[in-house]
C-alpha cells in the first residue's frame, strides 16, 4: 500500500511563504508523478502543480504559476511545494497525490493514491 503522508500547513498572511512536504511510503510504479491538488471550501478539487518523478520535470496549474515551486528529494523520497506571495484565495486543503504515470499531468482523475491533506489558510 502506497502511502503519503502532507506536512507543512498553516495559518499565514498574506504574502507570507510555506513549504508543503510530502513523504512518499513507495513508488507507484518506475514512474510516478507525484501532484498537489487543493480543495477550498464549497469547490472542487484543483490540481496546482505536480513532478515526474524520473525526469525530474514539473507542471503548474493556473494557481501556481510564477508564484509556487515543486521539487522532489529522491533520496528522502518526498515532493515539496513551494508557496510564494501566498494569497487569501489560496486558502484550502492541500493533498498530495500519486498517479501511476502518463501524459494527462494535470487531470486530477488520474491520480489513485491521495495522502489526508494540509490545510492552508491565509488570512491577515
Amino acid at each position: 500500500q502506497v502511502l503519503l503522508a502532507e506536512s507543512g500547513g498553516g495559518l499565514v498572511q498574506p504574502g507570507d511563504s510555506l513549504r508543503l512536504s510530502c513523504v512518499v511510503s513507495r513508488r507507484t510504479s518506475a514512474n510516478p508523478i507525484l501532484g498537489w491538488i487543493r480543495q477550498a471550501p464549497g469547490k472542487e478539487r484543483e490540481f496546482v502543480a505536480a513532478i515526474r518523478w524520473l525526469e525530474n520535470s514539473p507542471f503548474y496549474g493556473d494557481p501556481a504559476k510564477g508564484r509556487f515551486t515543486i521539487a522532489r528529494d529522491a533520496a528522502k523520497n518526498t515532493v515539496y511545494l513551494q508557496m510564494n506571495r501566498l494569497k487569501p484565495e489560496d486558502t484550502a486543503v492541500y493533498y498530495c497525490a500519486a498517479a501511476d504515470g502518463g501524459d494527462l499531468v494535470t487531470d486530477i482523475n488520474v491520480y489513485k493514491y491521495w495522502g489526508q491533506g494540509t490545510q492552508v489558510t491565509v488570512s491577515s
